[in-house]
């Protein structure tokens, strides 16, 4: 239990969930509800690519698994700022979320950043 911080899969899941939760208290109407909609399908998007990523078939689908990832959790960045502009009672509560997410857009930029540096070190090392 002591890595749970770490536990990516552990963590995009529970944003999920804290945003299902989220999206349990706001007063549906006409403007909310194809945003929340949006809102639920991009940020448990998230969890489960990220899931397919460690099912990955090669390192070039995990790559292409956590782009997907960060493409999702950025789109999730948007729809939080959707919301908390429809009706700002909810605007802490898509901060608090929006943190999150940008945390999550900047983990899996690192991973791909990694993946892009490991592709290039190693093509340097084969023309020596």
């Amino acid at each position: 239990m002591s890595n749970i911080g770490f536990d990516l899969e552990e963590r995009t899941a529970r944003f999920g969930e804290n945003v299902i939760k989220f999206c349990k208290t706001i007063q549906i109407d006409e403007i909310t509800k194809p945003l929340v909609n949006q809102l639920i399908r991009s940020a448990t998007s998230v969890g489960a690519n990220y899931m397919e990523a460690n099912g990955a078939s090669s390192k070039k689908d995990f790559k292409n698994k956590i782009h997907i990832c960060q493409k999702e959790a950025k789109e999730t960045k948007h729809w939080l700022r959707m919301i908390a502009t429809a009706n700002p009672k909810y605007k802490k509560q898509s901060q608090e979320l929006w943190k999150e997410c940008q945390e999550l857009v900047l983990i899996f930029g690192k991973i791909i950043s990694t993946m892009n540096n490991k592709k290039k070190l190693k093509l340097k090392y084969q023309k020596i």
